[in-house]
């Protein structure tokens, strides 16, 4: 959620229009995040969040559009991208694809409890059902092949330790990426980046509730348990040292498996995909770090955070019993 293509008023409003949603009172951008522009959209009828997207096309756009409608038809607190009149919910904005979606209620919480990580893992796997009927298929653009062909655009800029490490984890990903026990795994849509950024709550205590997921723009199909371990490798860690939690593990996993119990092949290569989480933000955090792009609000992430969750997953792994 950085700007990269500023839009000025008077096409916000053009686009409000075009959407019925009213009069144009506030539009402002959204820091953070490094992939496409967001604008907070405020008229006379509601709050929207306006996205321009400055990697994915077209042509790719809709498998995330038509799947957060999917979801939010299926009682899952996601975004629900706006239609204009001839019902198309991809738009066009400054040459570039757009949507504009309802903004949720709540914010978000950088410093979770168990009782975070229980809500978490249960709308997570609730996520996941919902998704099994959704009729479009995109893999994971950010998964194995991605890995491949960009760690040796980044290993100029690390030392032999860390170039030794991340091209000893993409062989061990690569062999486990064709075991019998990766091909048992179940698959569907997932989110594949749902961070502590990208979920809203309300509330405190007996009144906690979770009211949204959001930014699904690396959506894809995958694995259900790489996207469970992603969730664990963010809302379960010590940040300073990215070793796990145990009781914020525990809360995450028994709430996912009350709605979706793990089957063996899952329970046996958790850590393996723990391990590949981390690969995989580990390389991209290098990649926006070291190749960066030009953005009026842009502060990459540090790549260290992650070499760090890699290497506790490697000193400290975890698993299931099965």
């Amino acid at each position: 959620m950085a700007v990269f293509t500023e839009v000025s008023e008077s096409q916000a409003q053009e686009l409000l229009t075009q959407l019925q949603l009213g009069d144009l009172l506030e539009l402002k951008g959204i820091q953070g995040g490094i992939e496409n522009t967001n604008y907070f959209l405020t008229s006379s009828v509601g709050t929207y969040v306006l996205t321009l997207f400055e990697r994915l096309t077209h042509q790719q756009l809709p498998f995330y559009l038509h799947l957060m409608k999917h979801l939010a038809h299926h009682g899952i607190p996601v975004p629900d991208p706006v239609a204009n009149s001839d019902g198309d919910i991809l738009l066009t904005l400054e040459g570039k694809p757009a949507a504009v979606v309802n903004r949720l209620i709540g914010s978000s919480e950088l410093a979770p409890t168990p009782q975070h990580c229980h809500a978490v893992g249960d709308m997570l796997a609730r996520m996941h059902l919902a998704g099994k009927d959704y009729n479009r298929h995109q893999p994971n653009l950010r998964g194995l092949a991605w890995w491949n062909e960009t760690v040796p655009v980044v290993l100029p800029f690390m030392d032999a330790l860390q170039s030794s490490l991340i091209q000893s984890e993409l062989a061990f990903q690569n062999h486990i990426a064709h075991s019998c026990a990766y091909a048992a795994l179940p698959r569907g849509p997932v989110h594949a980046d749902l961070f502590r950024d990208n979920v809203m709550f309300e509330g405190t205590g007996n009144r906690l509730q979770l009211t949204g997921f959001f930014d699904f723009y690396f959506a894809g199909v995958d694995t259900w348990l790489f996207d469970l371990a992603v969730c664990l490798n963010d809302w379960c860690i010590d940040l300073d040292t990215g070793a796990l939690h145990v009781d914020k593990t525990a809360a995450l996993l028994a709430a996912y498996q009350a709605v979706r119990p793990l089957i063996g092949a899952e329970r046996h290569l958790l850590n393996p995909m723990l391990r590949a989480g981390a690969l995989r933000f580990w390389t991209s955090r290098l990649w926006d770090f070291h190749l960066p792009r030009e953005a009026s609000m842009l502060t990459p992430h540090d790549p260290a955070h992650f070499e760090r969750v890699l290497r506790q997953r490697l000193a400290h792994p975890i698993g299931l019993s099965t």
